[in-house]
C-alpha cells in the first residue's frame, strides 16, 4: 500500500479520524432513508437503461462534503453524485454515498458507503491510500491503509487479512460479482471462463463482496465498467488486508474499467491467466 509523501502519524491519525466521521455522517443519512414503508423512490440517471439514485444518495453524499468543506477546503472531491474536483491540497477523497443504490432500494443489506483517500498524480487522480467500506444496517465498518486493516463492528473488533492459496488455488476459489453479465458480451464470456473454473460463483453482492474478501470468507471479485469512487475505497481496504486490486491485464485499477480483485497473487495469476485466453 502506498503511503503519501511525508505524512506524519499524527497526519495519519487525523485522516483516519475525519474518515470515520465521514461514514457516521452518510450512516445517518442513509439509514434514516432505508427501508420505508412503500418502498423508496428513485430517478434515472441512464436514460438508456437503469441507474438509479436516491434522496439517500444525494443527502448522504451532500453529509460528507460539509464535512470536508468544513475542515479540508483544500482537498479535492470526486464524487458520484455531485461532480468532481482535484482541489489544491494534493489529496482528494473519493466518494460514493452509497454503492449498490439497486440493492438499496430493494431493501437488502449488502449496499455501502465508499470512501477512498489518493493523492493527485501528475494532474490526475492517483491509486488510494485509506479506504472505508461501512454498511451502516448491518453495523460493520472495513477501514485500510495507514497502518490500519480492521473490521468494526456489531461483534467486536477483528483485524482484516485475506485468504492464503488453497492447494487449488482456483478450482478451490469462491468467486463473487455484481451483475451476471458482468459487463459487455465479450467481458461476460471471460468471465464464465473464470467462474466456470471457481468452486462457487455468487452475484449481487456489490462493494460487501471487496469487504468479504478483505475478511478472509472469499477468493475473487472479479467487475467490469467501474468508475473510480466504485473502486477506490474498497481497493484500500482489499490492500491493506494483504489482497491485489488490478485490472484484467495486471495494471493499475485505481480509475476502475475491468477490475479483478484477490486474496492471493496464486489465485490472482490463475484467473488472470483464463481472463485473457
Amino acid at each position: 500500500m502506498k503511503k503519501p509523501l511525508d505524512i506524519t502519524s499524527l497526519e495519519a491519525d487525523a485522516l483516519l479520524d475525519l474518515a470515520q466521521r465521514l461514514a457516521d455522517a452518510a450512516r445517518v443519512e442513509t439509514l434514516a432513508r432505508f427501508r420505508p414503508l412503500g418502498g423508496i423512490a428513485a430517478a434515472n440517471k441512464d436514460a438508456g437503461g437503469f441507474d438509479p439514485v436516491t434522496e439517500a444518495d444525494r443527502a448522504a453524499e451532500a453529509a460528507m462534503r460539509a464535512i470536508l468543506a468544513k475542515e479540508r477546503p483544500n482537498d479535492g472531491i470526486f464524487g458520484e453524485e455531485q461532480g468532481q474536483s482535484l482541489g489544491t491540497s494534493g489529496y482528494v477523497w473519493v466518494l460514493d454515498p452509497i454503492d449498490g443504490t439497486r440493492g438499496f432500494m430493494s431493501g437488502t443489506p449488502t449496499w455501502g458507503v465508499l470512501i477512498g483517500l489518493a493523492q493527485v498524480v501528475d494532474g490526475a487522480l492517483g491509486a488510494p491510500f485509506l479506504g472505508v467500506v461501512d454498511q451502516p444496517y448491518i453495523g460493520e465498518r472495513f477501514i485500510g491503509g495507514l497502518g490500519q486493516a480492521r473490521l468494526i463492528g456489531p461483534h467486536g473488533e477483528f483485524p482484516l487479512k485475506t485468504r492464503a492459496a488453497a492447494p487449488q488455488a482456483l478450482a478451490d476459489a469462491v468467486l463473487f460479482t455484481t451483475f451476471p453479465e458482468v459487463g459487455t458480451a465479450a467481458e461476460g464470456a471471460a468471465f464464465r471462463q473464470v467462474s466456470q473454473a471457481a468452486k462457487l460463483t455468487r452475484y449481487g453482492m456489490d462493494c460487501y463482496a471487496y469487504a468479504l474478501l478483505a475478511a478472509g470468507q472469499i477468493d475473487l471479485v472479479i467487475e467490469a465498467q467501474l468508475h473510480p469512487y466504485d473502486i477506490q475505497g474498497p481497493m484500500a481496504v482489499v490492500e491493506a488486508a494483504g489482497g491485489l486490486v488490478t485490472d484484467w491485464q495486471g495494471g493499475p485499477a485505481h480509475l476502475g474499467g475491468q477490475v479483478i480483485a484477490a486474496a492471493n497473487p496464486e489465485v490472482h495469476a490463475a484467473a488472470l491467466a483464463l481472463l485473457n485466453a
